[in-house]
């Protein structure tokens, strides 16, 4: 996963940014899953998944509390 810019999310439409949010779920179930199965190698794409998650739902609550003051 590479890090992305909350610049780079901006740009994202409202559809892209729920379809990447259910991926980066679907990613943190499955590092979870594998750390509890001891197979998880990779224990920085825990912090990495975090961060990108936070972006997106910041990105849109930002467009979500804008939609609604206007």
């Amino acid at each position: 996963m590479s890090r992305t810019s909350t610049a780079e999310v901006r740009k994202l439409t409202d559809a892209d940014i729920n379809e990447q949010i259910d991926e980066v779920r679907r990613e943190l179930f499955d590092l979870r899953f594998q750390q509890a199965t001891r197979q998880l190698s990779n224990s920085h794409r825990f912090k990495e998944a975090r961060i990108k998650l936070a972006q997106l739902l910041t990105v849109q609550k930002e467009r979500s509390s804008s939609d609604s003051s206007s």
